[in-house]
């Protein structure tokens, strides 16, 4: 299967899986399943207005108009709920940027534009055929929006990146902290995991002086308590900002 590899800002590498063909399709299907239900709902609705508004045209204009959530579903949906319509969600797949970027509105809209070429003309063949034989499983909306359809069921640990796991009453000890990049914070972890697995005391002890040296602090924290505490603190203000 396919692999998706972002770099997030900051500075890591997460490998996603794009979704299979089969996925895309049975995302597709339950949102029309959706549709169609609607649709029998609208009916009966319009049946019961024909009764009572002798107005054929009134009826027809109420018609049109409830009509419209579904015209414009794909796109309101994915606007809200980063990505996804009800078929994605329940299939856990959802719409990213293939460069790690935030997905903007009108990436969005070209992706709903495009709909009407994939999708809705030639049965859905120009879509399937573009998605089966591109590198990335994209069809032609995709391509021109940049984006790729990835899935979310393997969730990345916070292990993986250079968070940690900070509460909302949470008080930062160490201020200077900010003046580490991300570069920096991923290199102090992935060394500081790498010495405690292993049992690596002085290569700890040794990353400690360090840290303290470039941040111009003291503390009477243990090594091992000291490195937690600094990327926490980290991690506490890059996500302030």
């Amino acid at each position: 299967m396919a692999n998706l590899e972002i770099n997030t800002t900051q500075n890591v590498n997460l490998d996603y899986k794009i979704v299979s063909v089969g996925e895309r399709i049975l995302a597709f299907l339950i949102d029309l399943t959706l549709f169609l239900l609607y649709f029998y709902i609208v009916e009966i609705i319009t049946s019961a207005l024909d009764a009572a508004i002798s107005d054929n045209w009134t009826v027809f204009g109420l018609q049109q108009l409830l009509i419209l959530p579904v015209m414009f579903y794909s796109l309101y949906m994915h606007i809200l709920f980063n990505g996804r319509t009800v078929g994605k969600m329940i299939m856990k797949t959802r719409v990213v940027k293939v460069d790690g970027t935030p997905v903007h509105w009108s990436n969005y809209l070209t992706l709903w534009m495009m709909r009407i070429l994939d999708i809705w003309m030639f049965l859905g063949s120009i879509g399937l055929l573009t998605t089966i034989f591109s590198e990335k499983r994209q069809r032609l909306g995709d391509m021109a929006a940049g984006t790729v359809v990835i899935s979310t069921k393997n969730k990345v640990k916070i292990t993986h990146t250079i968070l940690e796991e900070v509460t909302d009453d949470y008080e930062p000890t160490f201020i200077n902290v900010t003046k580490l990049t991300d570069k920096d914070a991923r290199l102090i972890k992935e060394t500081y995991q790498i010495a405690i697995n292993s049992n690596d005391f002085k290569t700890l002890n040794m990353l400690r002086n360090k840290v303290a040296t470039v941040l111009e602090v003291e503390s009477k924290l243990y090594d091992r308590q000291f490195i937690d505490t600094v990327l926490k603190d980290y991690n506490y203000f890059t996500q302030s900002m």
